[in-house]
């Protein structure tokens, strides 16, 4: 399985995707209190549809995909423009969200792209996206590298893109504060681990919870992230593969605290490991990841300590790209598990044997920065506004 993180698959096909309607009459559980689950939450509730938010660890919990310090944030899909106008839709709403729960979230501190090549396509076609919105790239040569970024060696890259737009958002603060904004509209939470009922006649009859608890509810939407594919195997045991993907944090150089705080969020487009940074990271330290896929993960039970050969190459590439963090020492490492589809994009649609099930999942690495777009989209097609998109449904695998 090989997936297209920066890039998922815009390719059309055949299938289509019935999924049922709301109304204000009916009661929605969703299990997963994640971005994709909080955030659909919230826009449900704008919808005055009654919602019950369910989640075993809580919300931006440790084992989540939601759970680390801090997510990118960028518009760049090459010439997916599907993504780029979500990402657009999504910047207004993490703005607003800002002041609906009164935290700082969004940190405009830009996307450095760093490209080998004079031609890439990641990048390149993502530009006419840019120009329509008004939101055009910076150009880089070598000279405007060695004189606008010093810190970084340059002599292997073509040329660089500066993107003023993106930067990064606080990830696990950002779930804990969604949910305190879900409980002031009034919805209900438990604090549970989800079991799915038995689906009899075309629907689902129940959730049992860890409590022993039976509820039933006239919708369940699955938004549990990587646990998706451990709930049902039969459906998603092959369309959702989890894996284990490290992020470190190193320390700065004293003298070269501000100058990293203030650098832009970057990526090095090698077209193999994908090494993405946000040295800035709430001060938590710079933070560098890879994005090419790990080992297979259980989200449950997999132990969240590093592996000495990742970090290894993780340290040789920042010693190389970053000469002044060559000895930079390590503070913190965390284990994200990426729930990824074959070919990078989402999931949304109902369960094959129950109309009433919905599955919203498959955030392959790149889901979190449209959370609050992706839950308006959502909750627009469960109330009838808008129609389903087939690049979600679960028939492309099948197709």
């Amino acid at each position: 399985m090989t997936t297209k993180t920066f890039e998922p698959f815009s390719q059309g096909h055949d299938s289509k995707s019935v999924l049922p309607v709301l109304s204000t009459e009916n009661n929605v559980a969703i299990i997963g209190a994640g971005a994709f689950g909080v955030f659909t939450a919230l826009a449900l509730q704008q919808q005055n549809i009654p919602v019950t938010l369910i989640d075993a660890w809580g919300a931006g919990n440790s084992r989540s995909s939601s759970g680390d310090e801090t997510r990118v944030i960028r518009s760049t899909y090459g010439s997916n423009e599907f993504y780029f106008d979500l990402n657009v839709r999504a910047l207004q709403l993490w703005k607003e969200f800002e002041k609906k729960s009164s935290s700082k979230i969004f940190y405009n501190s830009g996307v450095l792209w760093f490209c080998y090549q004079e031609n890439n396509p990641l990048v390149d076609a993502s530009i006419p996206f840019a120009q329509k919105h008004k939101m055009e790239y910076h150009y880089l040569n070598a000279a405007d590298l060695s004189k606008q970024f010093p810190d970084i060696c340059y002599d292997d890259l073509h040329h660089a893109y500066f993107d003023p737009f993106g930067g990064y958002l606080k990830a696990r603060e950002t779930c804990a504060n969604a949910l305190q904004l879900f409980f002031k509209n009034g919805g209900i939470y438990l604090n549970e681990y989800v079991t799915p009922g038995k689906i009899l006649s075309g629907q689902m009859k129940n959730i049992v919870l860890s409590d022993g608890s039976k509820h039933t509810f006239d919708l369940y939407l699955f938004a549990c992230g990587s646990w998706l594919g451990k709930l049902f195997p039969d459906v998603l045991g092959n369309v959702i593969r989890c894996t284990r993907q490290e992020v470190y944090y190193f320390g700065t150089p004293a003298h070269k605290t501000k100058t990293f705080n203030e650098f832009p969020v970057w990526v090095d487009v090698d077209g193999e490991d994908f090494y993405y940074g946000i040295p800035g990271n709430a001060n938590r330290g710079f933070k560098i990841g890879v994005d090419r896929r790990g080992d297979v993960f259980d989200p449950t039970s997999g132990e969240r300590t590093y592996d000495q050969n990742v970090l290894a190459h993780a340290r040789d590439f920042l010693a190389h790209r970053f000469p002044s963090l060559k000895d930079a020492p390590l503070l913190e490492s965390r284990v994200c598990p990426y729930e990824s589809t074959p070919d990078g994009n989402f999931i949304f649609d109902s369960h094959p044997e129950a109309d009433n099930v919905i599955f919203l999942g498959g955030g392959s690495g790149h889901g979190f920065k449209h959370s609050p777009a992706l839950g308006e989209l959502v909750s627009e097609v469960l109330v009838g506004k808008r129609k389903s998109l087939d690049l979600f449904s679960l028939g492309r695998f099948h197709s």
